[in-house]
């Protein structure tokens, strides 16, 4: 599995695929998603979920901050608080996997 190539699809590549199926120009399609994306982290920075029906939901949860360990030296470290960003994927998303 370590010499499967996987493919990385781009924004744009998938603008130019929806301007096409929907017959609209590649400007427009380009920026609809820019502008789908712009409140999604909006959205996001408020501390609201955002869900996709048909994909998933996104949200910022909050790490603490903790203690850990320096791999190197054994020595224990703090870990100051931090927020990541969490996707749970919809159901009709795993099954298609």
């Amino acid at each position: 599995m370590a010499d499967e190539k996987v493919l990385t699809v781009a924004l744009s590549k998938i603008a130019a695929e929806l301007a096409e199926k929907h017959e609209m120009s590649k400007k427009a399609m380009n920026e609809l998603l820019g502008n789908f994306v712009e409140l999604t982290v909006k959205n996001l920075k408020k501390g609201n979920k955002v869900r996709i029906t048909g994909l998933g939901i996104f949200q910022v949860r909050k790490r603490p901050a903790r203690l850990g360990r320096n791999p190197l030296t054994g020595e224990q470290i703090k870990i100051k608080a931090s927020k990541k960003l969490a996707f749970r994927a919809a159901k009709e998303v795993k099954e298609a996997i």
